[in-house]
């Protein structure tokens, strides 16, 4: 059950109009949930897998509920499995550094960044087709604003995205098949190591979690965020395209989570899947709305309000909810007024 609170949305926008410099006005003296045009149930609970004593019911349940029936992960992974079966060069010899194929995988990430991002902003932002129902902020996003490349934050969203990120993905995604394909990374022997895949994957998540809060809580830090990171957080409210519109540094960072498959074994599927997960998730997370509904029932859930409270706020939910890397570091919010309360006290400690 969720709480709309769509009446908040007028005083929402007044207190939250941006400044001169991009970033949103402070107004972290009202309410949590009154800051916002529309919260989801409070408070936001991360998952039960680090939870003494263990409960398993809800373990299963958290599980289950992250890939069925329809989800985020369940539609990457069925990208992945085209990707690898379908939209992949046929015969392309991978442990060779060839134009044809190369450019093959640069095309085909674009054009999956253009159906997921350009085919959610058109949903959410264009055809309007849910208006502002169950968007956590309804101020438009930003226009004729020199913060921005372009002066509109769509058009530098997609700039950054599609002429840095895709191709940083691209050249990962080549340099981890191309280390398979020569065995300078360790892989899977396919068809006896599946289940292993399968654990893999449904691991992967938690990696996720682990390595953005890590790398997160780094490029937070003077000089990272004033060279590199504030280009990210231009956006105080978001939308689909916002996710991967980085500096190419970030790109560089975020990205290298791949990297830990010259450690742990792969192969090409799950180089796809993992690298399509954290690309094409940025997007889907960053919607600016709960999740695509079917009248008032919510069929696809997406953007987490978890991580909208970090566009808002910067110094709390570095991470995501799969570990709770936040919460045992002191930088959680849960999204009520108590722990908003909370997080301001710890800012004014902090400064």
């Amino acid at each position: 059950m969720t709480t709309d609170n769509s009446h908040t949305g007028g005083s929402a926008r007044a207190a939250d109009s941006a400044t001169s410099n991009g970033a949103a006005v402070d107004n972290a003296r009202r309410p949590a949930k009154a800051a916002w045009h529309y919260t989801p149930s409070l408070p936001i609970t991360p998952s039960p897998y680090f939870r003494w004593p263990v409960a398993p019911v809800a373990l299963l349940r958290w599980l289950f509920k992250g890939w069925f029936p329809v989800s985020e992960r369940l539609i990457i992974l069925l990208f992945a499995i085209a990707s690898a079966t379908v939209f992949f060069p046929s015969g392309a010899d991978t442990s060779q550094l060839s134009a044809g194929w190369i450019l093959a995988v640069l095309l085909r990430n674009m054009a999956l960044m253009l159906i997921v991002a350009g085919g959610l902003h058109l949903y959410f932002y264009v055809f309007r087709c849910q208006g502002d129902h169950k968007r956590y902020d309804a101020r438009p996003l930003a226009t004729g604003n020199r913060t921005f490349t372009f002066g509109a934050q769509v058009k530098d969203n997609m700039f950054w995205t599609l002429v840095s990120g895709v191709p940083v993905w691209t050249a990962y995604e080549v340099l981890m098949l191309w280390a398979l394909a020569n065995g300078y990374a360790p892989a899977l022997s396919m068809p006896g190591d599946w289940m292993w895949l399968v654990v893999l994957i449904v691991l992967l998540p938690v990696w996720e979690t682990t390595h953005f809060f890590l790398i997160h809580r780094i490029i937070h830090k003077a000089p990272f965020y004033k060279r590199i990171h504030a280009l990210h957080h231009r956006n105080t409210n978001v939308g689909p395209w916002s996710g991967l519109s980085m500096h190419p540094i970030e790109h560089l960072v975020y990205l290298s989570t791949v990297l830990i498959h010259f450690v742990v074994p792969s192969n090409p599927l799950l180089i796809m899947f993992h690298l399509q997960y954290f690309a094409l998730s940025a997007a889907t997370t960053h919607t600016g709305y709960q999740g695509i509904l079917w009248g008032e029932r919510l069929i696809l859930p997406l953007g987490t309000f978890h991580h909208q409270l970090h566009h808002r706020y910067f110094s709390c939910n570095y991470g995501g909810l799969e570990v709770p890397w936040d919460q045992w570091t002191g930088s959680f919010h849960d999204g009520t007024d108590e722990s908003h309360r909370q997080f301001l006290k710890n800012r004014r400690r902090a400064t």
